[in-house]
This record gives C-alpha cells, structure tokens and sequence, in this order.
C-alpha cells in the first residue's frame, strides 16, 4: 500500500515527509493503523549522528493504534485491537527474558540495523529500501511490525497518550523505580528535565521520595516539573548542592537520576558528587558514541560505595510495565495528558523538534487523522 512517512536520508538533515510504499505483514508481523507517535529525543539523536544508524530511515519509535492487518503465525493479537510499540522488542525465550530483563532481549540487537527482524524491508521510497527506526517506524500513519515489538491494551485508554508509554514515560519511571531503585524517605535528585526527566520525576514521587530536588537551566521547565512531584527546582548542579545539603544536613542525596537531552563525562562527576554515602546515579541519557572520557573520583567510589548504573528502557519489562503504568494513569496516580506540550501534524515534524532544542516543549506528538 501506499502511504506517507518521516525520512531521515542523511546526518544533519532535516525529516522528509513523503509517499512511501508499505508491504504486507509476513511471518509474525502485524500493521498497525497509528493513532499518534510522539517525538522522543532518541530520533533527533539520529538526526545529530550521536547515535549512529543507517540511512534512509523512517523514524519514530512511540506509537499507538490499532492492528490493521495480522501475518501469518501471529498469536495472541487481533484485528481491532488496541497496541502499544514497544521500543524494544521482547521475545519471552532468551537468557534474559526469561530472567526477567526484557529489556535487555536479544532481538534488541537488531534495533539499531534497519531492516525487520528477517533481514527484509518493509517501507520502500525513491525506488530504495528504507529502514524503521527501533524496527518500528512511527512517524507514518502506517506501519508493519514484528508481534514481539507490541504490546495489547485496553480499549477505553486514549491512544494518544497510551503512545508516550513506548519509550518516554516507561523509560523515565522505570529509572527512578526499577534501576534506582527509590524507596520510601529518599532524597532524589533528577538531572534534566525533559519528556523522560519529567516521568524520572513521577517515578520517584509515586515510590515515595520525600524530597525530589529537579535540575534543569530552562526556568520555564521548572514549573512543570512541580506539577510532576519536584519538591523543589534550580538552574545547574550547584546550586543543588545547596538546596540538598542543606536538607541534608550535609548528608546529600540517596539517588541521581541523569536525564539531559546528551550526557557527557563531566556529567557524571558533577552527579557523583551530589549524592552520599552508598549513593546511586543512574545514567539514562544517551551519549555520544565516540564518547569514552569520564571523571570521577575512585576514591570515594569505593571508600564511599558509590554506584553508577546504566538504564535502558528504565530496567523495565514492556509487556508488565506498559500495562501497569497505564492502570496508573487512569487511576489518576501518574499524569500523561500534562506530559504534552503541543501536537503536531506528520508535516510539521521539524518544527515539532524545533521546538524540542528550543526547550518549549516537555514532550510534542504527532496526531494522525
């Protein structure tokens, strides 16, 4: 079929909207009929070439709707069933799915190639083959996806909003839950304040943090991230170092959660030296590829039991926590609707991460028709 869609062609350009064709599911794939696909930083990564990913592409990797078509083999979804895409996808049989870190599946390998999962396209443009970001590609109303990528919902939750829950808002909760695991009375600090720096926020809130001190140089952000939890917000790191040592008195924070748009190595000193004895930081952001240099100090990692931890996906497992987190929204304990500064149409994707470098926006989507 035809249809139309977001293409990166090359690093440093800007997206493409144009007709694309789209093939049939094959074996254990399904269509589905977005709803809406937000713009997570991730995509503009690419873009930048911070994460490295061959071109041409059709990006986006948020999206929720409504299965359109079944391939043969698929089990356990339906035509009219209501699915969000997970950014990873997650088989259930491997080493670690079955030890409970899905998120570290090993199909997650074949993310970052282009093709499905067999190796073959399935989007088509200027007579080439082009790839789907995280074997999704969102940024089109259409897109074929591998069963594993997707995970069932119910039918009453808005799918505008069940979208962010692919990658953003599990991502960030998951940081602050599983991989920092905040407990209740923690002093927590949230470095970034972005569409995952704000559900960072919500995460450590609904597990109980008595103090969540937000950092973010954008003051319009602070407001927002009050709305989220935040007990209190600044600028840059020292000035909460102030605000944390002095609640603490002197014994600064349980755990550091790093969420800024690009994570550098200084990042990691400035963060290690907010938090105190058997502290934890959590890096969720992504750097630089090329990136290897970071300071810190290794005496008080071990004299101080210090701990840096990677997050992906928020340690999270997709097909548990996707479902929990949106029991959560309509039991009104986790806010989406306010995660959403702006919507966008599939052809003004560019202004729509414009506004993104800007700092106008905690989180745009894209809403199809």
């Amino acid at each position: 079929m035809k249809t139309k869609a977001a293409i990166l062609w090359g690093v440093d350009e800007e997206w493409s909207v144009e007709e694309v064709e789209l093939d049939d599911p094959k074996e254990g794939e399904v269509m589905v009929k977005l709803a809406a696909s937000g713009l997570c930083h991730s995509d503009e990564h690419i873009r930048t070439g911070d994460l490295p990913f061959p071109t041409p592409v059709v990006g986006g990797h948020e999206g929720a709707g409504v299965i359109e078509k079944v391939g043969p083999g698929v089990t356990g979804i339906e035509l009219g069933d209501h699915v969000v895409l997970s950014f990873l996808p997650s088989c259930g049989k491997c080493r670690y799915c079955a030890s409970g870190m899905s998120n570290l599946c090993d199909l997650g390998a074949g993310i970052a190639l282009g093709p499905q999962l067999d190796d073959t396209y399935r989007f088509h443009a200027r007579g080439q083959d082009v790839g789907q970001m995280c074997i999704l590609g969102t940024f089109t109303p259409y897109t074929v996806v591998h069963q594993d990528s997707v995970v069932k919902i119910d039918k009453d939750i808005p799918l505008d909003k069940a979208a962010l829950v692919g990658c953003g808002v599990t991502t960030g909760f998951g940081s602050a839950v599983n991989t920092a695991d905040v407990q209740p009375g923690d002093v927590v600090v949230v470095m970034g304040c972005g569409g995952i720096g704000m559900n960072a926020i919500q995460g450590a809130k609904v597990a109980g943090a008595r103090s969540i001190v937000a950092i973010d140089p954008v003051e319009a952000k602070h407001e927002h991230a009050e709305t989220f939890g935040a007990t209190h917000t600044c600028g840059d790191t020292d000035e909460a170092w102030e605000i944390v040592s002095e609640m603490t008195r002197g014994q600064l924070a349980d755990k550091l959660i790093i969420t800024v748009g690009v994570v550098e190595g200084d990042n990691i000193y400035e963060a290690l030296s907010l938090v105190g004895k058997g502290g934890r930081v959590v890096v969720t952001a992504l750097g630089n590829g090329d990136d290897t240099t970071v300071e810190l100090s290794l005496f008080e990692l071990t004299l101080y039991e210090k701990q840096v931890l990677g997050s992906l996906f928020g340690s999270s497992n997709p097909r548990v926590d996707i479902p929990k987190l949106l029991r959560l929204y309509q039991e009104g304990k986790i806010l989406l609707d306010e995660l959403v500064t702006k919507t966008y149409s599939l052809e003004e994707i560019n202004q729509g991460y414009q506004d993104m470098r800007d700092g106008k926006n905690i989180r745009g989507v894209i809403i199809y028709d």
